[in-house]
């Protein structure tokens, strides 16, 4: 008989927030994690006096998400989040807000007049065709491009693909660039047709599919396009990423136990059912595993995959990121604001100040910055965290006389990227009572948000195989 009813394989986020779970549903739950630490990319941790967290990471879907119905159901302890702010694009000539709606799209000076006004058109006609039915996730954001941009826009455009999935806008599709600035959310202002340039332009567009009745019924699901505000439902979780880790450790219960440096070796089946998971130190039997490691992993640690299911998951696409955490001496006046910026000339990052959500994450009077870069895998990482380096000098070259830390972080930011042609695993698994969770196994949004979902879906699945009420 098995000592525990359900073995979680990996203590990240999402196997910490799966074991939390399940064990409000008064399940027995045993966490191995092969590191000596939990938490994965959902972590903190000193610097010579600076608090870092692993990776940039801004809170998504707050509001009506994953997460505050997680946290509504299941924490004992609620982490306490503070407002993201604004995004921002930096340029030469200092900070301007991103446009997430056309009439904002429209004033954004920072590209020429008249790519803002192609790029309007386009923005209207993928949100009419999304909500129409059609499926844009398998067609590029450049390919939907129209021609004639300026240089500037298409860096500009590939910036914030890199942002919102870690690949280019060559394999960055539209539905995820809709998704990703939240465009795609619900109910039109009364004044959404005061802009007569946009308004034509939808209007032309939707004439060939729909009657003036069925327009003003459509009008309620397409009110992102006009209204839309991405930071709405965004946050920054207080203490930093830590203080979320510690609100799911917190809210444990006692049925949970958590062993470290624990690196499962096998997941051993019988009859095509999980048997026993097995580390170095020894057997655990298993009646269900949950695996929230790489799912990609998943056919060097059992047997009884199939190969059509082994080639599909060697498809899931990984993008790997490297973190700059600068260390200031002071507060910068580029730095006096709470959001994040992204900078997209010759190479992009995306940045957040986030010492200035949290006073305590860098010693007094001083700042904490962190950048975060996608690796250009063509080139020795050396080589290509100096140019990343260089690049924020570039974008700011003022802030080199006033670095006292400089810490680097390698990681793989999402299990899984968002790509046209990548795979994301479903939670169940073709052997009977394994599942998977993580960011691998769903596609929505990003990061801890994106755990967030999968845990929900997991718990969805285990009601539906009768293993929770």
């Amino acid at each position: 008989m098995a000592d525990y009813d359900v073995i979680v394989v990996g203590g990240g986020i999402s196997g910490l927030m799966s074991a939390m779970t399940l064990s409000k549903h008064g399940k027995k739950v045993l966490v191995l994690e092969k590191r000596s630490y939990v938490g994965g990319n959902c972590n903190s941790y000193d610097v010579d006096g600076f608090q870092v967290d692993t990776g940039v990471h801004a809170i998504t879907h707050l509001r009506v998400g994953p997460l505050r119905r997680l946290i509504d159901t299941y924490f004992d302890y609620s982490p306490m989040f503070l407002d993201h702010g604004s995004y921002h694009v930096r340029t030469p000539n200092g900070l301007s807000k991103i446009p997430f709606n056309l009439k904002a799209f429209a004033r954004f000076d920072v590209l020429p007049k008249m790519d803002r006004l192609l790029l309007s058109q386009a923005i209207t006609k993928a949100f009419t065709q999304s909500t129409l039915g059609s499926d844009l996730s398998n067609q590029s954001v450049y390919d939907y491009l129209p021609s004639g941009l300026s240089e500037d826009s298409l860096d500009f455009i590939n910036a914030m693909s890199y942002s919102l999935s870690g690949k280019s806008m060559y394999e960055t599709s539209v539905h995820r660039m809709l998704t990703g600035s939240s465009y795609m959310r619900d109910s039109v202002p009364e004044n959404f047709f005061e802009d007569e340039e946009i308004a034509k332009s939808y209007v032309a567009l939707l004439a060939n599919h729909l009657t003036m009745s069925q327009l003003k019924g459509h009008l309620s699901i397409l009110s992102r396009l006009a209204n839309n505000n991405t930071g709405y439902s965004q946050a920054y979780p207080r203490k930093g990423l830590k203080g979320f880790l510690n609100a799911v450790l917190f809210s444990m219960n006692d049925s949970v136990q958590i062993k470290t440096s624990s690196r499962v070796t096998g997941i051993n089946t019988r009859e095509g059912a999980v048997k026993e998971v097995v580390t170095p130190d020894g057997t655990y039997p298993a009646d269900v595993v949950v695996f929230t490691g790489f799912a990609k992993d998943l056919p060097a640690l059992t047997d009884n995959l199939p190969s059509s299911y082994i080639q599909d998951i060697g498809r899931i696409v990984q993008t790997h990121s490297m973190t700059i955490w600068l260390g200031l001496d002071t507060k910068l006046p580029e730095f006096d604001y709470t959001g994040s910026e992204v900078w997209f000339k010759r190479r992009a990052f995306w940045a957040m100040p986030i010492s200035n959500y949290d006073k305590s994450l860098a010693p007094p009077g001083k700042q904490l910055v962190g950048f975060t870069f996608i690796v250009d895998e063509s080139v020795q990482l050396s080589v290509d965290r100096k140019r990343m380096y260089n690049t924020i000098l570039t974008a700011l070259p003022g802030i080199k006389d006033h670095i006292e830390m400089t810490h680097y972080q390698y990681t793989i930011p999402e299990k899984a990227s968002v790509t046209i042609d990548g795979f994301f695993a479903d939670t169940r698994t073709p052997i009977t009572n394994l599942y998977l969770a993580g960011t691998d196994t769903d596609s929505r949004s990003m990061g801890v948000t994106r755990a967030g979902y999968s845990v929900l879906e997991l718990l969805k699945v285990l009601r539906e195989d009768h293993h929770i009420e």
